[in-house]
């Protein structure tokens, strides 16, 4: 058959075509297999069978035949239009379909919707291109597709349903991406082909089994130390294979092996229930890579996805060039059996509304979720992240756990959503571990000059000072002297962070001059251990976190072991008050701050400190049961309003060795997800005024469409990495 008398969905550089009907049935399919993880297959098929049916418009055919910019035309909202004609409740399914290429729209009024306002109902008033050649070809498949019966959770709430929403929207834009990638490469993308759960679980019992053949000596404090480790990872893999589904948390010291413990629980745990992967939260993009390596380091690096990236391609609606399609393929969709992501990343997929970003939520479903260091999860967004995790337990077949070795009393919050649900800890007896493994002592020194604070730090051979912000580390490693003397900020690029810590590391167990001055990149998930640390004022969590790193081994005895709390002169935090404050009310209640019971008393009184309304203060949850101003499922807005770092952060990257050969890559178009993978560790995140002022003093290059190069040498220091105060007059820009 000649090519002009075929309805062609996409060309490749070749003008080898694909039919839109082998694109919808393949779409169909895929997505029905997608949403069957949640039991809503049919729902998945409809919308692939009708997600393109615009394209059957002579416009379209014409437009693809001889692609101009000039010739666009909508193609996405003619499926939509149908289902709604199919039925009135088919609204999730037309919003899935009408933003499959945009994003999801917001709903709109439905009266007062008009054809040009960009939302749903808008859309169902525009004026289409004849496309009616679509039921020549897919009429009987139609027929066939039957009626789609929604899940019952999908009437508890409005958000309840809006979350159904994303996962549909999820299967099908993943499903589109994904078949289309097929015809593009012609079937030569590596898609899945990844080891079983089953092999991963054998490789992690092959990992651990020296530590558990070990024995133990009782005379030895760092030995027993190991024992209760390994008790600890051998009740959580027990636990793993005969607990159900659901809701745990994991309560374990810090020093007590929570991260390998918590992943012998998911494997176990996965394998058991037939689970699909494991997807670990992280809050701190500095620590994600330490993890990923250890992760691969036992599973193999090509069963690892490490995911943080900020660099997004969306199909944006018209663009069939296959050089765009190969940007918009180019991101994740989670398919991998074990993700390591951040916080950031997780809960702005959930509640972002671009397909690019939305593309993997369907792979949330029927995983292990395990979100580490659960005190941290964000305060002013507490409320919709609670309900996004108790909607991933309850209807999407997921087991979600809370990870950590500060409890943030979460149980009631989490009963509000999930009303009959258990609500289990993984590990039995915590409040006696937290005993065995105390290390240290905690001493709270209240007010410090930095005067004070400097002839402290120099009276000590090894120590760790926290901060709370990178200008004042910066500054107090200015005046801090001797050999062995660091500065750990984010400030450093994370190939930087890597070298500084190996050398921190090799210089504590040598014994040798080791002073660190950090931010809280050194709290959580770092395996450093000094025998003294300082913590400026803030929560009890960052407090006891940063006790994790004061004789971390328990090497040396306890008693001789102190964390010291300070307030610094001069230096206030209004970010902080409430935190600050209920620290202080701790302090006055309880001798022993790092008990569980103080943890609880401290988390709850915060809360009550910032009231109810201050963990949702963008009202998210809200919007979902009542809308906005008449706009019903306002997903639009609900991505704009959610973000979990409210200063958004720009990348500069720094051009040390070996990454002007990446940039070059990225200068002449030829960049892929691996080149900006690898750059990442030449990147230092800043927040947008500080951008600005590297921007305006001509420090910066772009070198691509929002990807910039520090071209400044004088403004990247290898020991305390970024300037904050941008210097300029150098001359010497590129």
């Amino acid at each position: 058959m000649q090519e002009n008398h075929l309805f062609i969905a996409h060309k490749d550089v070749y003008d080898n075509v694909q039919t839109i009907k082998e694109h919808l049935l393949g779409t169909a399919h895929m997505a029905e297999m997608f949403a069957s993880e949640f039991d809503c297959g049919e729902a998945g098929y409809l919308c692939g069978l009708l997600h393109d049916i615009g394209k059957y418009s002579e416009a379209f055919q014409s437009r693809i035949r001889n692609p101009l910019p000039s010739n666009r035309v909508d193609h996405s909202t003619a499926g939509a239009v149908e289902l709604q004609k199919l039925s009135k409740d088919y609204i999730a399914l037309g919003m899935a379909v009408a933003g499959h290429h945009s994003g999801l729209l917001d709903g709109g009024n439905k009266m007062a919707a008009s054809a040009e306002d960009g939302t749903y109902w808008g859309r169902q008033k525009k004026t289409l291109e004849d496309y009616s050649r679509w039921k020549e070809e897919l009429s009987t498949e139609l027929s066939e597709s039957g009626q789609v019966v929604f899940p019952r959770f999908c009437t508890e709430s409005g958000f309840s349903l809006s979350f159904f929403m994303r996962m549909i929207f999820s299967c099908l834009v993943d499903a589109d991406y994904l078949d289309t990638e097929a015809f593009m490469e012609k079937g030569q993308v590596e898609r899945g082909g990844y080891d079983s759960l089953e092999t991963l679980q054998c490789r992690f019992e092959k990992y651990i089994s020296p530590w558990l053949e070990t024995k133990i000596a009782e005379a030895d404090a760092n030995a027993r130390l190991g024992k209760y480790r390994n008790s600890i990872l051998g009740e959580c893999m027990e636990k793993g294979e005969n607990y159900p589904r659901g809701l745990y948390t994991l309560t374990v010291p810090t020093g007590g092996g929570k991260t390998t413990a918590s992943m012998g629980f998911a494997l176990k745990h996965a394998c058991r229930h037939g689970l699909k992967r494991i997807i670990y939260v992280i809050p701190y993009t500095s620590v994600i890579d330490q993890n990923a390596v250890v992760f691969e380091k036992i599973f193999g690096q090509e069963n690892v996805l490490e995911h943080h990236s900020g660099i997004w391609y969306d199909i944006e609606e018209n663009q069939e060039k296959e050089a765009n399609y190969r940007k918009a393929l180019a991101t994740e969709n989670w398919d991998a059996p074990i993700i390591v992501t951040t916080a950031v990343q997780f809960f702005e997929s959930l509640f972002g509304n671009r397909s690019a970003k939305c593309r993997k939520l369907h792979n949330i479903a029927n995983s292990v979720i395990i979100f580490d260091e659960a005190q941290t999860l964000p305060i002013p967004y507490l409320e919709p992240c609670v309900a996004a995790m108790s909607q991933l337990a309850k209807n999407y077949r997921s087991t979600v756990i809370l990870c950590t070795a500060t409890q943030p009393a979460l149980e009631e919050k989490f009963q509000a959503y999930m009303p009959n649900a258990e609500i289990r800890e993984i590990c039995s007896g915590t409040e006696g571990m937290f005993d065995l493994f105390k290390r240290n002592r905690i001493e709270n020194l209240a007010l410090l000059s930095a005067e004070e604070l400097e002839e402290r730090l120099c009276s000590q051979k090894q120590m760790l000072c926290i901060v709370n912000r990178r200008k004042t580390a910066q500054d107090l490693y200015g005046n801090l002297e001797g050999e062995g003397t660091f500065c750990l900020t984010t400030l450093l690029c994370p190939l930087d962070r890597k070298a500084k810590f190996a050398e921190i590391k090799s210089r504590l167990e040598k014994g040798e001059s080791c002073r660190v001055i950090a931010t809280s990149l050194m709290e959580a998930g770092v395996d450093l251990d000094f025998p003294q640390v300082y913590r400026q004022e803030a929560g009890l969590d960052s407090l006891i976190q940063a006790a994790g790193r004061c004789n971390r081994e328990g090497k040396r005895p306890k008693e001789e072991q102190f964390v010291y709390s300070f307030r610094l002169e001069g230096e206030e935090s209004k970010f902080m008050t409430q935190n600050i404050a209920a620290l202080q009310e701790t302090w006055r209640r309880y001798e022993t701050i790092d008990e569980p019971e103080a943890t609880s008393f401290y988390f709850r009184y915060f809360r009550d400190l910032l009231g109810k309304e201050n963990l949702d203060q963008k009202e998210i949850m809200q919007a979902w049961e009542r809308g906005i101003g008449g706009n019903r499922f306002p997903f639009a807005t609900i991505s704009q309003k959610f973000h979990l770092i409210e200063n958004a952060m720009r990348s500069v990257y720094i051009p040390l060795e070996g990454a002007e050969e990446l940039l070059e890559e990225v200068r002449d178009g030829r960049a892929g997800r691996n080149i900006y993978r690898k750059l990442g560790q030449y990147s230092v995140n800043v927040y947008e005024n500080h951008f600005r002022s590297l921007w305006e003093a001509g420090c910066l290059e772009e070198i691509s469409s929002d990807v910039f190069v520090l071209r400044d040498e004088n403004q990247y220091s290898r020991d305390t990495g970024l300037k904050m105060d941008v210097e300029t007059g150098y001359g010497i820009m590129i």
